[in-house]
């Protein structure tokens, strides 16, 4: 099963996972981060480098954040691979605890 980039990172996009990938399966959108699903695969080692807590193993995505599946699915379909890391959005460490983050999401 793939990795999700769920709520937590909208308004940051930190890109400490992307670094770490070894397939290159995020895209950057211009306020998110999603994974590929098609490329993911499911070695986690990206989880613990995000320091937002969010991505998750898609049978672990909270109840609440399970839109972000098919988000991720969706997004990376006109998102551009990311295959290096990038200095975080300016005030990502304002947003970084805001909860219900989805009607800031930028396509």
């Amino acid at each position: 099963m793939p990795h999700v980039v769920t709520d937590a990172c909208i308004r940051c996009k930190y890109t400490d996972c992307v670094d770490v990938c070894p397939v290159d399966c995020f895209h950057e959108g211009p306020n998110f981060l999603a994974i590929n699903p098609d490329e993911c695969i499911d070695c986690a080692v990206c989880v613990p480098e995000c320091p937002a807590g969010a991505i998750y193993a898609e049978e672990d995505v909270p109840s609440d954040q399970v839109q972000f599946i098919a988000l991720n699915a969706e997004l990376v379909r006109s998102f551009p691979v990311i295959t290096r890391a990038k200095a975080a959005l300016p005030d990502a460490d304002e947003w970084k605890d805001v909860k219900d983050k989805l009607k800031y999401l930028e396509r």
